[in-house]
C-alpha cells in the first residue's frame, strides 16, 4: 500500500534543497561556480531538474495511492542527476558525469512507472 505522506515527505526534502542549494549557487558559491569550466550550466540545470521532480513528487501525493515505486525513482533519480551536477559544478572530478545519466534513467522509470495505474498497486 502506498503512503501519501511519505512521497509528500520526499517532495519536502527535495524542494528544500532545491531552493537552497538555487539560492546557495545563485548568492555565496556563485564565485566558486563561475570558476568551473560549465559550472552556472550546471548548476541551472540541477536546481531545475530537481525543482520540477520536487512538484511531481508534491502532485503524486495528492493521489489517492501515489505509486511507491515511481515516487522512489523520481527521489532517487533527482538526488543522482542532479547530485552529480551540483558535485561537478563545485570542482568534483568529471568522470561524475558518467553517473549522471543514472539518474536520469531513474528519472525515466519514474515517469513510466507513472503510465501504470495505480489502482492495482
Amino acid at each position: 500500500m502506498s503512503n501519501p505522506l511519505l512521497v509528500r515527505r520526499l517532495a519536502a526534502i527535495s524542494g528544500f534543497i532545491a531552493v537552497g542549494l538555487g539560492a546557495m549557487g545563485a548568492h555565496g558559491l556563485h564565485a566558486t561556480i563561475s570558476q568551473i569550466d560549465k559550472g552556472p550550466e550546471w548548476w541551472s540545470k540541477a536546481v531545475l531538474y530537481q525543482g520540477v521532480h520536487a512538484a511531481v513528487l508534491l502532485a503524486l501525493s495528492g493521489t489517492a495511492r501515489p505509486s511507491r515505486a515511481a515516487a522512489w525513482c523520481i527521489f532517487s533519480g533527482s538526488l543522482v542527476f542532479s547530485g552529480t551536477l551540483y558535485a561537478m559544478a563545485l570542482g568534483a572530478p568529471r568522470w561524475l558525469g558518467a553517473v549522471t545519466p543514472i539518474g536520469g534513467l531513474l528519472l525515466l522509470a519514474g515517469w513510466l512507472l507513472l503510465l501504470r495505474r495505480q489502482d492495482g498497486e
